[in-house]
């Protein structure tokens, strides 16, 4: 999409694979770069997370590790745009955002997230039309962060159940309607109804003290036109 609205010369793509990589993912990048000649970086960043690692306060554990790997990448895309005067896109989609099935200033720290307003099975069907290769669209989720992980088996749900609960809640149906329609109990309803009132501070910037006559995040919004 970035390609298409801005040309191949000012889409950079970077992949930055760990020791927890799929292989399938190196094969899959090699084949969509083909497809789509799209210019690409690779910086393997195992030896980054160790040492960040080495130095943490605390010894994380796997999903802390999780997070420092998201936020590493994050790093090194802004730097790589600072370098480069250009911002960082963002691959976030609607159904990880609602449930806060990202990583806070890691994979959710971008400039803009073009596919952000679009459900994980609308992505899907955006690829199709894209003409993505078919082995990519079919191969299940996973951020790759530890080995074996895949989104659905961590959100204990598929994404076509989620994405229909998800579109219930955002038109304000109760659960028993949703429950009706889609064949999920009430109580997994519940849950990614929770999710998502818990996820909130994940999609907003630091609440911010009311103190002056107009505070930033309150009453001083953003883009501002004037003043």
């Amino acid at each position: 999409m970035c390609k298409d609205v801005l040309g191949k010369k000012n889409t950079r793509c970077v992949f930055l694979p760990n020791d927890t990589t799929s292989k399938l993912d190196f094969k899959h990048l090699d084949l969509i770069i083909k497809k789509l000649d799209l210019f690409c970086k690779k910086k393997e960043i195992t030896n980054l997370v160790d040492e960040v690692s080495k130095h943490c306060i605390v010894k994380p554990d796997k999903f802390a590790l999780a997070n420092i790997k998201a936020r590493s990448r994050m790093v090194l895309l802004f730097e790589y745009a600072n370098m480069n005067k250009s911002l960082v896109c963002g691959t976030s989609n609607k159904s990880e955002q609602l449930v806060g099935y990202f990583t806070k200033y890691g994979d959710g720290g971008a400039d803009i997230q073009p596919i952000g307003d679009l459900y994980k099975t609308q992505v899907w069907e955006l690829a199709r039309f894209l003409k993505i290769p078919k082995e990519i669209i079919l191969k299940p989720p996973t951020a790759g962060l530890w080995k074996g992980q895949t989104d659905e088996k961590e959100l204990k749900m598929s994404y076509k159940h989620l994405d229909l609960i998800l579109a219930g809640l955002e038109q304000k149906m109760n659960f028993d309607d949703i429950a009706k329609i889609t064949g999920v109990k009430t109580s997994d309803i519940q849950r990614i109804h929770d999710l998502r009132v818990k996820s909130q501070h994940k999609r907003r910037a630091p609440l911010i003290p009311k103190i002056g006559i107009r505070t930033i995040g309150i009453d001083w919004r953003s883009p501002v036109q004037k003043g």
